[in-house]
């Protein structure tokens, strides 16, 4: 039976690497243990789902509550205009091509309530969905209905920022923040008056300080 004075070079070698904490600059040449190695996982940085632990936290602060009544006006104000054109066009083919009463009233007011059912679901989602963060080197919005929109805008693009007010925004005391980079326009909507107006100081003093670098 072999004694330890037999063993191999290889297996010294690999004894030496093990015995010192993996240390993958000794010359291992045991097969896989290199590879081994190299893939072993970082607890610390590997979740258990095999992707990082680390990374930037999801935004935290919210629009207005108001935010949910404005875009409902504007939704109904649309609903409103295409139920009020699909009425014109059902009472046309009522009076030209004698199409039967009941389609004529029936086709716009069954639009008329998936419309505002639709609208309301789509509020209710947009608002739950709609999240930012100013940070010192980047703004972080989180928006979308369907397709969910994760932006990342650093501050060292950031151009110009100001503040808007439709009417229906000036009547409830709110306000839109939008800023410029070479890429577009971004927008963070609904805010009120006082923090639309914190929000764009914000952004324009660390955009500055980034310039200023």
């Amino acid at each position: 039976m072999p004694n330890q004075q037999d063993a191999g070079p290889s297996e010294e070698r690999f004894d030496h690497a093990v015995n010192n904490g993996g240390d993958t600059g000794a010359d291992v040449t045991w097969p896989g243990t290199a590879a081994a190695l190299a893939t072993w996982p970082d607890r610390e940085t590997t979740s258990s789902t095999g992707t990082a632990s680390r990374g930037i936290p999801l935004p935290e602060e919210r629009l207005d509550p108001r935010a949910r009544t404005i875009w409902l006006i504007n939704n109904l104000i649309a609903t409103g205009i295409v139920t009020i054109i699909a009425a014109m066009i059902m009472y046309g083919l009522h009076r030209w091509r004698h199409t039967d009463l009941i389609w004529v009233i029936g086709i716009p007011v069954i639009l008329l309530i998936v419309q505002v059912i639709a609208s309301w679901i789509d509020v209710t989602v947009r608002y739950r969905q709609w999240q930012f963060e100013i940070r010192a080197d980047e703004v972080d919005l989180k928006h979308g209905f369907i397709t969910h929109t994760r932006q990342l805008v650093p501050m060292a693009r950031i151009q110009h920022v100001d503040t808007r007010q439709g009417p229906i925004e000036r009547y409830y005391g709110l306000s839109s923040v939008i800023f410029y980079t070479a890429a577009g326009s971004m927008e963070i909507p609904a805010l009120s008056v006082a923090r639309a107006g914190e929000v764009r100081n914000q952004i324009a003093a660390l955009a500055k300080v980034h310039d200023d670098l």
